[in-house]
Protein backbone atom coordinates (compact mmCIF):
# COMPACT_ATOMS: atom_id res chain seq x y z
CA UNK A 1 0.00 0.00 0.00
CA UNK A 2 1.41 3.43 -0.96
CA UNK A 3 1.21 6.71 1.20
CA UNK A 4 -1.12 8.28 -1.34
CA UNK A 5 -3.73 5.14 0.09
CA UNK A 6 -3.73 6.72 3.93
CA UNK A 7 -4.69 9.42 5.66
CA UNK A 8 -4.27 10.79 8.75
CA UNK A 9 -7.16 11.54 11.01
CA UNK A 10 -7.52 11.96 14.74
CA UNK A 11 -9.33 10.11 17.55
CA UNK A 12 -10.24 12.27 21.08
CA UNK A 13 -11.36 11.05 23.93
CA UNK A 14 -12.00 13.22 27.35
CA UNK A 15 -12.35 12.83 30.73
CA UNK A 16 -12.78 15.45 33.08
CA UNK A 17 -9.04 14.85 34.37
CA UNK A 18 -7.35 13.80 31.24
CA UNK A 19 -7.46 13.97 27.53
CA UNK A 20 -6.53 11.91 24.96
CA UNK A 21 -5.60 12.94 21.23
CA UNK A 22 -4.16 10.39 19.17
CA UNK A 23 -3.51 11.12 15.39
CA UNK A 24 -3.46 8.00 13.08
CA UNK A 25 -2.89 7.05 9.60
CA UNK A 26 -5.45 4.62 8.17
CA UNK A 27 -6.20 3.02 4.52
CA UNK A 28 -8.33 5.51 2.56
CA UNK A 29 -12.00 4.09 2.52
CA UNK A 30 -11.56 2.95 6.43
CA UNK A 31 -14.24 3.67 8.83
CA UNK A 32 -14.53 5.23 12.42
CA UNK A 33 -14.35 1.70 14.15
CA UNK A 34 -10.89 1.16 12.10
CA UNK A 35 -9.47 4.36 13.44
CA UNK A 36 -10.61 4.27 16.94
CA UNK A 37 -9.46 0.56 16.73
CA UNK A 38 -6.00 1.64 15.31
CA UNK A 39 -5.69 4.47 18.32
CA UNK A 40 -4.69 1.66 20.75
CA UNK A 41 -7.43 3.80 23.21
CA UNK A 42 -9.47 0.63 23.41
CA UNK A 43 -6.51 -1.16 24.62
CA UNK A 44 -5.70 2.10 26.70
CA UNK A 45 -9.26 1.97 28.19
CA UNK A 46 -11.03 -1.00 29.27
CA UNK A 47 -13.76 1.18 30.17
CA UNK A 48 -14.08 2.14 26.13
CA UNK A 49 -14.83 -1.49 25.69
CA UNK A 50 -17.37 -2.54 27.54
CA UNK A 51 -19.98 0.23 26.82
CA UNK A 52 -21.87 0.89 22.73
CA UNK A 53 -19.56 4.18 21.27
CA UNK A 54 -21.67 6.99 20.69
CA UNK A 55 -18.65 8.83 18.27
CA UNK A 56 -18.59 12.13 16.07
CA UNK A 57 -16.91 13.61 13.24
CA UNK A 58 -16.52 16.91 14.14
CA UNK A 59 -19.08 17.35 16.54
CA UNK A 60 -21.68 15.82 14.42
CA UNK A 61 -22.88 11.92 15.62
CA UNK A 62 -22.30 9.32 13.11
CA UNK A 63 -22.15 5.75 12.96
CA UNK A 64 -18.94 3.38 13.57
CA UNK A 65 -19.15 2.49 10.76
CA UNK A 66 -19.14 6.09 8.84
CA UNK A 67 -16.05 6.42 6.23
CA UNK A 68 -13.69 8.88 7.45
CA UNK A 69 -11.80 11.10 5.14
CA UNK A 70 -8.35 12.94 5.82
CA UNK A 71 -7.71 15.36 8.33
CA UNK A 72 -11.04 14.29 10.12
CA UNK A 73 -11.72 14.95 14.04
CA UNK A 74 -13.18 12.01 15.44
CA UNK A 75 -14.74 12.09 18.92
CA UNK A 76 -15.65 9.54 21.23
CA UNK A 77 -18.61 10.64 24.01
CA UNK A 78 -19.25 9.92 27.57
CA UNK A 79 -22.69 9.00 28.42
CA UNK A 80 -24.18 11.94 30.32
CA UNK A 81 -24.13 11.87 33.96
CA UNK A 82 -27.30 13.90 34.63
CA UNK A 83 -30.20 14.56 31.76
CA UNK A 84 -29.32 18.47 30.52
CA UNK A 85 -33.16 19.16 31.18
CA UNK A 86 -32.44 18.03 35.16
CA UNK A 87 -29.61 19.79 35.12
CA UNK A 88 -30.95 22.98 34.40
CA UNK A 89 -33.87 22.35 36.70
CA UNK A 90 -31.75 21.42 39.59
CA UNK A 91 -29.35 25.03 38.81
CA UNK A 92 -32.80 27.29 38.27
CA UNK A 93 -33.85 25.71 41.96
CA UNK A 94 -30.46 26.30 43.71
CA UNK A 95 -30.78 29.93 42.10
CA UNK A 96 -34.23 30.20 43.31
CA UNK A 97 -33.19 29.69 47.16
CA UNK A 98 -30.49 31.87 46.87
CA UNK A 99 -32.98 34.70 46.02
CA UNK A 100 -34.89 33.98 49.41
CA UNK A 101 -32.46 33.48 51.43
CA UNK A 102 -31.11 36.99 52.54
CA UNK A 103 -28.33 38.50 52.69
CA UNK A 104 -25.56 37.73 55.38
CA UNK A 105 -27.59 34.31 56.33
CA UNK A 106 -26.55 30.82 55.62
Amino acid sequence: MSAIDRIRVTVVYALAQHQWEVPVAVEAGASVQAAIDRSGLLEALPELRSRVLEVGIFHRRCSLDAQVRDGDLIEIYRPLQIDPKQARRLRAAAKDVRRRTPAGRP
